[in-house]
């Protein structure tokens, strides 16, 4: 064995204590013949010659550490897999390769998820590993790769469907003769005619897949239908051509080509039923890809040209009339009306939108002509994010199916192994004809046996759940928040954008001298402050004041001075501050507003005060109900706040919640939910800001409103489109839906397994004298997927 050299890149290797901590940790590492850590290049070199293993270890090192790894990570279609085998050989054999960090390959959707480190290794290697040991990887990345994949799974499709036509056409004859005219003249020669282009023509798929795992020491499906269906005609051959050899012995073997031609026929059309069932999981992804337009209409030097919406550039003015719709991510220039949201955020109801407002890729135009500005295009805009991101949340896979990969992985040899000790047994114990019952008895054990089912299990749900989620306006980012959200005790919401709107809005303004009225508006309007965008909607459009010069008091509001005359809008503290007279009517409109939480803002000049502006961040429309929810669910909720306490616990009783914490900064947020974790509870936490970021990573599940900060959503595991809370609630149901289907599949494929397979092998022979006939065992195996895919698309139908 080589001695191999591999060079690891690392991104946050900066200090001096990073590396004596890094050489402690590798040192221990097993199989490793020198390492060094190089703090000027940022890199760790290692030397060993079971290099793979050496990598694996020292990759989860770095990853445990927070070390950062020069490395990107890519979804490529895997070809040619024909079971949860397949998956387990293609991915063990991706793991190692030089330069790869992780690989996950997953049989349900044809998905690998590969980490590399580009300075070590390619996609073009990586598809060459997989392509020695018969596999395939579709490495282009062009804009139209999606539409060249659904090809690809289209022609699989055909071809499978041609097989099983011409499959039939000799099948059928091969079955009446097999059945009814055995005795017939040159029967067996006409079955062997019949049978041989089912085996070899229109089933060669499983002797050329068999082949290749045999040269690489590896077996699948492919070898269990390859050794089952060849051993029995190779068996009929002989009896065919030397039957006076049985004779001889005293036996009375009879050929089986109808047996080894109709398991592949029965199989070919449990595949082809299997490709088109597996095509609907995935249903979701293409609804999303087709809400965006082929074309748009771009207005340049006044006219209208239409493009192509790869062609699209950020700033392009585009129309967009009644019926279209939107093709990229922008703002309204001109016009008002109505879009319908609801492929994106799963709300009935069209959202009224005008100059200045936002638009989404994928949404309705419904009743009027707008213009809008290009803001984000191509993989930036919202929809191409949530398609990523479904993407990826139906390639990742769930906790449970670690375990199902590990016994599939291992499920092949075994079922080999006891088709040989079901065939010793048979030819041991076995009276008359011993051979031929011991050699039916052993391939219908390698037939009836099923790796694909327990494959198909867990990914085919998985990919409806997210697909119904994303559907919903909820997007979950990977199989294991889709597992635990079920388990959720806790709940940790944040009030400003989580419980309220996040929008400030003045809902009564007082006025004790309103001459002044554009004096506030000028003023406000020379702000970016949300309270003061708040103030000039309230106000409306009144005449700006050129002559007004504005500054800003930092922590307490702001001062303008017009005609030598000074202006104050700010905190009431501040008014105290300034000595300005306080009438009583004043006093009683402040202790007013107080009782209603609004937030009190002042505006006065010099001497009085002009007016009271009584500001709120309004509840939800949702969240009293959403809480009722949780609350029905046995779910423990809390609102965890920066906000003072005053407005915190009346946020609080008006939506139902006792466990309330204000003031809170973004560590006491993360400290709440350790402490909580630590009593055993499964949290789930709830923001949208920047400083809910750290609770949100400390959290078992962490949900981001759709409509908050970026970091927040980044961090986060689920994000809910529109930031509807009743969503958590949707989510919490989809998630116990999911795991109930994933419950379903696994109980079915083990059962069908561990009952079938004893069957196979003659277990009831001695008690009734039933032998499963091996065409029978290859229609069971074939329906056993298609049953496991045909209950996750249930999923679909059930009410979240």
């Amino acid at each position: 064995m080589n001695t191999q050299t591999l060079i690891i890149p690392l991104l946050n290797l900066e200090t001096q204590e990073q590396v004596s901590k890094l050489n402690q940790m590798i040192s221990e590492v097993e199989n490793l013949d020198s390492f060094f850590i190089d703090l000027s290049n940022k890199s760790v070199s290692l030397t060993a010659k079971k290099m793979p293993k050496v990598t694996a270890k020292v990759f989860q090192i770095l990853k445990q550490n927070n070390f950062k790894i020069d490395s990107v990570e890519i979804n490529y279609p895997v070809l040619n897999m024909t079971c949860a085998s397949c998956a387990s050989s293609s991915q063990a054999n991706l793991k190692r390769q030089p330069g790869v960090v992780n690989a996950e390959v997953n049989y349900g959707n044809g998905m690998g998820k590969i980490e590399y480190i580009p300075s070590l290794t390619s996609p073009e290697n990586l598809k060459n590993a997989l392509v020695e040991v018969g596999f395939d990887l579709v490495i282009d990345e062009s804009k139209n790769q999606d539409e060249e994949i659904e090809q690809l799974h289209e022609d699989k499709y055909l071809s499978l469907k041609k097989n099983v036509i011409w499959a039939l056409v000799f099948g059928i004859p091969l079955f009446i003769i097999g059945m009814f005219f055995m005795n017939m003249p040159y029967g067996n020669y006409i079955m062997w005619a019949l049978s041989t282009p089912i085996l070899f023509i229109f089933g060669q798929q499983f002797f050329v897949g068999a082949w290749k795992q045999l040269k690489n020491k590896t077996a699948n499906m492919d070898t269990l239908v390859a050794l089952s269906t060849g051993v029995a005609y190779i068996f009929s051959v002989f009896n065919t051509l030397f039957p006076e050899y049985w004779h001889s012995k005293g036996l009375h073997a009879h050929p089986y080509f109808e047996a080894a031609g109709l398991i592949i026929v029965f199989i070919l059309i449990g595949k082809l039923m299997e490709e088109r069932a597996k095509g609907n999981t995935s249903e979701a992804i293409k609804k999303l890809i087709g809400l965006q337009p082929n074309t748009v209409s771009v207005l340049k030097n006044g006219n209208q040209v239409e493009v192509k919406i790869e062609d699209v550039q950020i700033g392009d003015l585009i129309l967009s009339k009644p019926g279209d719709k939107i093709a990229v991510d922008g703002i309204i220039i001109s016009g008002e009306t109505f879009i319908d949201e609801s492929s994106l955020t799963g709300e009935p109801l069209p959202v009224e939108k005008g100059v200045d407002a936002t638009v989404f890729s994928g949404t309705l135009n419904q009743n009027s002509p707008i213009q809008y500005k290009a803001l984000k295009v191509g993989n930036d805009t919202l929809l191409a994010q949530i398609i990523q991101s479904v993407k990826n949340a139906q390639g990742s896979k769930a906790p449970v199916q670690q375990l199902v990969d590990k016994i599939a992985g291992i499920f092949v040899p075994i079922v080999i192994i006891i088709a040989i000790l079901t065939f010793i047994t048979w030819l041991v114990l076995g009276q008359e004809n011993a051979f031929t019952m011991a050699l039916l008895s052993m391939i219908t054990v390698l037939v009836i046996a099923c790796p694909c089912a327990l494959g198909l299990a867990t990914p085919t749900a998985i990919m409806v759940g997210m697909g119904k989620g994303a559907e919903q306006g909820i997007l979950i980012k990977n199989a294991e928040s889709l597992e635990l959200a079920k388990k959720i005790d806790t709940i940790i919401l944040d009030k400003t954008g989580t419980i309220t709107e996040g929008k400030p809005k003045v809902q009564e303004l007082i006025w004790f001298d309103d001459s002044a009225k554009n004096i506030l508006y000028t003023i406000e309007n020379n702000s970016q402050h949300p309270l003061a965008k708040a103030i000039t909607a309230h106000i409306g459009k009144q005449e700006n004041l050129s002559d007004l010069k504005v500054e800003d008091v930092s922590g307490k509001g702001l001062k303008a001075t017009r005609l030598n005359k000074e202006y104050y809008v700010g905190k009431i503290s501040w008014m105290n501050e300034l000595n300005i007279q306080i009438e009583e009517n004043v006093k009683q409109t402040i202790q007013d507003f107080s009782t209603k939480n609004y937030t009190t803002s002042f505006f006065g000049d010099n001497e009085n005060v002009l007016g009271l502006i009584g500001i709120s961040d309004e509840i939800k429309a949702t969240s009293i109900e959403a809480i009722k929810a949780f609350h029905e669910k046995g779910i423990e909720v809390w609102m965890v706040t920066g906000d003072n306490e005053f407005s915190a616990n009346a946020i609080a009783k008006q939506v139902g919640i006792d466990q309330v914490v204000a003031n809170a900064l973004p560590h006491d947020k993360m400290n709440i939910i350790k402490d909580l974790q630590n009593k055993g509870r499964i949290v789930a936490m709830v923001g949208d800001g920047i400083n809910d970021s750290a609770a949100l990573a400390q959290a078992d599940v962490s949900i981001a409103m759709g409509n908050g900060s970026d970091i927040a959503i980044d961090v986060a595991e689920v994000t809910l489109i529109g930031g509807d809370l009743t969503k958590i609630n949707h989510a919490i149901n989809l998630s116990t839906q999911t795991v109930k289907t994933i419950h379903q599949n696994l109980f079915w494929a083990f059962i069908y397994n561990v009952i079938g397979i004893p069957i196979a092998a003659g277990v009831l022979y001695p008690i009734n004298g039933f032998l499963l006939d091996p065409m029978i065992a290859g229609a069971a195996m074939a329906m056993s997927s298609v049953s496991v895919v045909t209950n996750s698309l249930l999923l679909k139908y059930k009410k979240i």
